[in-house]
């Protein structure tokens, strides 16, 4: 098999985060042989995660076994996601802000046409629906597990309690149409055709639409790692993976 290095286009501070993380895991187990030092270990793991290189790949380039790059993989996500911020964590930070945005991203997924609650009908595809918070810059504050495809953004929002609690708190939040009917502090564009909305609501239609182009930069930010765009394990995992990348990501942002 030939070998093909690639570059990661990722910050090193992701890289010692996990190295360090996983250093105090294996102090904490008591595990001593590895096949890999924990550096490498984090490398093999964000090279997985941001490249969406496969194990067969990996197990070649790092010289290893591949059920031991899937072992190495799933104990280095299994701990990020632990860390990754919960909705309260999130909503405490957002209580500092001026106000959050919302919205809704679908991860797609390798699945058949019988697989009908996994299919989205507004994206045409089967996935995966993840709602993200940012803070009015456009930073990820949280992200949420993943609802099959076919749940509209609404309920994926009171499902999760995000629609509570950004109302406890008295968090103002901007998200689009989709949220329409969610009530509390969310707050959506007006809806009916452009024609028939008086200029008072086009003004505060277009000053949304600015506002939450903003949160589509987050989603395009998650989504630059790699694995996102196509994911082919278990359903199941998927939450587990988001957290792990958004803990990666906000490990990668931090100043300190």
């Amino acid at each position: 098999m030939l070998v093909c290095p690639c570059g990661l286009d990722v910050s090193s501070r992701s890289l010692r985060f996990l190295a360090d993380r996983l250093r105090e895991h294996q102090c904490r187990i008591g595990s001593r042989r590895r096949r890999l030092p924990a550096g490498r270990q984090a490398l093999l793991t964000v090279a997985h995660l941001r490249n969406g290189t496969t194990y067969a790949q990996l197990a070649a380039g790092f010289r290893i076994g591949t059920s031991t790059v899937y072992r190495y993989i799933r104990e280095a996500v299994d701990l990020l996601a632990t860390l990754a911020p919960t909705l309260d964590e999130a909503v405490r930070a957002a209580s500092t802000k001026a106000y959050v945005l919302l919205d809704g991203t679908l991860l797609p997924i390798d699945r058949v046409a019988a697989d009908r609650p996994f299919y989205s009908g507004k994206h045409k595809r089967h996935g995966m629906n993840v709602q993200i918070l940012t803070d009015p810059f456009g930073r990820l504050l949280w992200a949420s597990p993943a609802l099959p495809g076919a749940v509209h953004d609404v309920r994926a929002a009171r499902e999760h309690g995000i629609i509570d609690a950004l109302e406890e708190a008295g968090i103002d939040c901007w998200a689009d149409k989709g949220y329409q009917g969610a009530r509390g502090t969310i707050k959506v564009p007006y809806r009916g055709r452009w024609k028939t909305l008086s200029a008072g609501q086009q003004a505060v239609n277009r000053s949304q639409a600015k506002i939450r182009a903003l949160v589509e930069q987050a989603m395009a930010t998650l989504k630059t790692w790699r694995l996102l765009r196509k994911l082919r394990c278990s359903t199941t995992r998927i939450t587990t993976l988001v957290q792990a990348i958004l803990t990666l990501h906000q490990a990668s942002s931090d100043a300190g």
